[in-house]
């Protein structure tokens, strides 16, 4: 019987913004006007008299594709209602929400002008049009938009930083200080205070107070790769080349391999002198409206974070950190089956907007040979961090990326070569790299390697002891074979301990009470599990089992019926729809006797 456990790329991502969480609420009503974002309430909440089939066929399909954050389409039928009914009020400001969310800016411009005319301080729409003067350059006109917003308090940020890029794109620095200086609230207000008008001081060519409000903005977040970057380059500027490459250094201690640092350290470690993080006060604004967004999406305001970062393209189209995290918020929706490639899809597609020679273009390919691998579409995931590898075969993230796609597919053999490429580019292996030992482990096992695979088990809990999923692998593997029966045993106990609400693991302790006879005990644990993870097939066959031998013959029939009705390997249905006909007729051999069964992860 196969087994399943749960298994992760586990590598230090980006950290979570320390800045937004408390806040996420408050400024998605104050610019979405207090509706929930990008979600339909009831039809007869918002349409005034019965529509007709058209028009609630479109605002239902509408509201559908809206519910599973399929944006486009909720855009597309949206403009399809507002078509049949234009003074709808409800209907013109989703739509407009939706394309703005879309990208479909100048879609979105006149339906602005729309609301604005109805309602004077629509923040969303204020916002909007303002970004639309900037773009054109229209620097009074957009400081009017900004100004005219009637939320408060906490756009006052937003509208205050968007208002000084105005005036700096009219050569105006002080007054720039001014209105943003001013700005009043909670703590993390600091940091984009002083990071944009130190910003603004570079452009204005006012050296001192640049480096002064720069340095500021480190201080007080030295985990913000724009910050870092910001202030590294105004250090290398101004004949600080050693203190620039010690600040990288030590962001690359929390989030290393940055294609972006590391250029920049190697130009500033070369000699070069390196420019201005911006070039135009459009950009910088897109910068704010970036920065605001990214955080927003990491902390689960996925709607505002796409509006945030979408109006931040329009303004800055050459910019790609906005793309990068669109891309991951589409990675992030929510979604089922159904929807999980429209999504990824969409993100592949944001990606390809990367230009080929960016830096960021080996990490954009590399992520989209992971979507492509989610959906299991092998070949081009391959092909994907292929053409990574093509540009440099020792890309270790790329080569890793690869064993991965490689191991979801099954080719467990070319997948292990795959890792031991990746691990012989690692001299001295830290915690970090546990998974990597972990996942090679696997595929050893798979191909009838045991002592390479157990050894790269070992490994993997030597680098990190407490990762429940190699304690896991490893004790049940022993246990299988009928092995080290205490210490396995001990080890899918410290995983549980670790993971307890994880179905998988608590799986494994339960059926391997049942491989070591100790019926009472596998039943125990087996019905926390399937309560864990009711619908999976494999956990439900093992409770049946267990009950069978404790000889709760109707229950076990019962799991096991549940089992064969959710989906089971076709190998494991034929061994499921046997023991339905007749039971189970003998005891199970003992552990020793049975070492052909493979653990299972939870990707396959």
């Amino acid at each position: 019987m196969t087994r399943r456990t749960a298994w992760s790329r586990q590598r230090p991502g980006r950290r979570p913004s320390r800045h937004i969480p408390a806040v996420l609420g408050a400024l998605a009503l104050a610019l979405l006007g207090g509706a929930a974002p990008l979600q339909a309430k009831q039809v007869q909440d918002q349409l005034s008299f019965e529509p007709p089939a058209t028009l609630a066929g479109s605002y239902l399909a509408g509201r559908a594709a809206s519910a599973v954050s399929d944006i486009g389409s909720a855009a597309a039928f949206y403009r399809e209602a507002l078509s049949a009914d234009p003074g709808n009020p409800f209907l013109l400001e989703r739509t407009f929400q939706l394309l703005v969310a879309d990208g479909r800016i100048k879609e979105a411009v006149p339906l602005a002008e729309r609301l604005i005319a109805k309602d004077k301080g629509n923040a969303l729409a204020r916002l909007t049009l303002g970004v639309e003067a900037m773009r054109k350059g229209q620097f009074e006109r957009a400081r009017a938009h900004f100004q005219a917003t009637q939320t408060r308090p906490l756009s006052d940020l937003t509208v205050g930083i968007l208002v000084g890029w105005t005036y700096a794109g009219q050569g105006d620095a002080d007054a720039a200080f001014r209105v943003i200086d001013k700005l009043s609230g909670l703590e993390w207000y600091g940091v984009f205070k002083n990071f944009h008008t130190g910003l603004i001081a570079e452009l204005s060519n006012r050296k001192i107070e640049a480096g002064k409000r720069l340095s500021a903005a480190y201080q007080a977040d030295q985990g913000a790769l724009r910050v870092v970057e910001a202030q590294a380059r105004d250090l290398a500027r101004n004949g600080k080349p050693d203190e620039a490459v010690q600040i990288i250094e030590t962001f690359e201690k929390t989030i290393p391999d940055h294609p972006v640092i590391e250029a920049l350290k190697a130009d500033i470690k070369a000699g070069k002198q390196p420019s201005y993080l911006l070039a135009t006060p459009q950009a910088g604004a897109a910068e704010f409206l970036y920065g605001l967004g990214a955080a927003l999406g990491r902390d689960g305001g996925e709607d505002l974070a796409s509006i945030y970062l979408q109006l931040a393209l329009w303004l800055d189209p050459k910019a790609e950190l906005p793309l990068i995290s669109l891309a991951t918020i589409q990675g992030r929706m929510k979604h089922d089956a159904r929807t999980q490639e429209i999504h990824y899809n969409k993100a592949i597609e944001i990606l390809g907007r990367i230009p080929a020679d960016s830096l960021m273009r080996p990490l954009a390919d590399i992520q989209v040979g992971r979507y492509y691998s989610v959906l299991q579409k092998f070949d081009q995931a391959a092909k994907a961090l292929q053409a990574v590898l093509d540009r440099d075969p020792k890309d270790i993230d790329a080569v890793m990326a690869l064993g991965d796609v490689l191991r979801a597919s099954k080719k467990f053999g070319e997948a292990a070569e795959v890792y031991t490429r990746a691990i012989s580019q690692i001299p001295n292996p830290e915690k970090t790299h546990w998974w990597l030992f972990y996942n090679r482990g696997i595929c050893f096992e798979r191909t009838k390697q045991w002592p390479k695979a157990e050894a790269d088990f070992k490994k993997a809990l030597e680098l990190s002891p407490n990762e429940a999923s190699v304690l896991n692998y490893l004790g049940y593997s022993w246990i299988d074979m009928g092995i080290n029966l205490d210490q396995g045993l001990d080890l899918i106990k410290k995983a549980v301990e670790q993971n307890p609400d994880d179905g998988y693991i608590v799986d494994s302790l339960g059926w391997a009470y049942y491989r070591l006879g100790r019926w009472d005990e596998a039943v125990k644990e087996l019905e926390k599990a399937v309560n864990l993870k009711p619908m999976d097939a494999v956990i439900n066959d093992h409770l049946g089992d267990a009950y069978w031998r404790v000889d709760r013959k109707l229950e076990a029939t019962f799991q096991w019926n549940h089992a064969r009705d959710n989906k089971p390997e076709p190998e494991e249905l034929v061994k499921i729809e046997k023991k339905l006909r007749e039971g189970l007729k003998d005891e199970p051999a003992p552990a020793a006797a049975q070492i052909d069964q493979t653990p299972k992860t939870k990707s396959e």
